[in-house]
């Protein structure tokens, strides 16, 4: 009794802030709601509307959002990945580096989103002037239609500080015991990367990789800050796609069916990776496959 009233918080919590008004916008999605009139229900015209492509925004955002997420998510495991292994070994200064390398991660989006927007300007830009110190070309960055989504990938890889710190607690709890198997057995850095450090590394990797997923597919603030959804929709996220919908347009029904949508798609991804991960997630304890 005294366990549930010291969770009864969290589960008010739950009830009040999350259940609540997750079933109330599954309502809303079968009205037409603009926020200053009585929702009045339609059905599935919302979702009929989105699906048959009269919308003609919906398809587009979220081909543009799976875009990003597949340039985003594998480069940035990868790159926070070998970053750790890179912070993890036994450097002079290597606490520094780690802080060095973390600190954009808690530097508020807005912020973040600011500083690129200058750092990818393609006439002051600081970017575009080392490609031209190199004698490379300069690019026209987030005002490209086939280069703006490209540039937000590059973007993301500043903030995984977060990603690579997880990376890092992983590879510490690695027994050292496995690597002095493998140097006695005359193996060498690739034989430790390939047979023990990914092997072992692999639940780390699954948890990223549901976690960039789930955050690739609710991108919004680069969208909203820097490029407004353009250059000609080119980078229309999903979810700056249902900020438009409730709030620019007021269309709050419309707005509530794209989030269940979100929601679902969202769902049915993680439980695709759950599936697979039995094939190539290995836990300790384990028998050897």
């Amino acid at each position: 009794m005294l366990g549930i009233l010291f969770a009864l918080p969290a589960i008010l919590g739950l009830l009040i802030f999350t259940l609540g008004p997750m079933i109330y916008s599954l309502y809303m999605s079968f009205t037409d709601y603009s926020g200053s009139n009585s929702p009045t229900f339609i059905g599935l015209d919302n979702y009929t509307r989105m699906f048959s492509g009269e919308d003609q925004y919906f398809y587009k955002s979220l081909g543009v959002t799976l875009y990003f997420v597949v340039l985003s998510v594998p480069t940035g495991i990868i790159y926070s990945f070998l970053l750790a292994i890179l912070l993890n070994r036994n450097i002079k200064g290597k606490a520094i580096f780690r802080t060095v390398f973390y600190l954009p991660s808690i530097v508020p989006i807005i912020a973040i989103s600011f500083i690129w927007l200058w750092l990818l300007n393609p006439d002051l830009g600081l970017a575009n002037e080392m490609l031209r110190a190199i004698g490379l070309p300069g690019s026209q960055w987030i005002f490209g239609e086939k280069s703006v989504v490209p540039s937000l990938a590059l973007m993301n890889l500043w903030t995984t500080g977060g990603t690579m710190i997880i990376f890092l607690a992983g590879l510490q709890d690695i027994p050292r015991s496995l690597y002095e198997a493998i140097e006695i057995d005359g193996g060498s850095k690739l034989h430790k990367l390939r047979n023990i450090t990914i092997p072992m590394m692999t639940p780390t990797i699954f948890f990223n990789l549901i976690m960039g997923i789930i955050n690739g597919f609710q991108v919004f603030s680069q969208a909203y800050v820097m490029t407004s959804g353009g250059p000609n929709n080119a980078s229309l996220f999903y979810v700056f796609y249902l900020y438009r919908e409730a709030f620019q347009f007021s269309r709050m029904g419309s707005a509530s069916a794209i989030a269940w949508v979100l929601f679902i798609i969202i769902m049915l991804l993680t439980y695709m990776v759950f599936k697979t991960s039995k094939k190539w997630v290995y836990y300790e304890g384990d028998e050897a496959r």
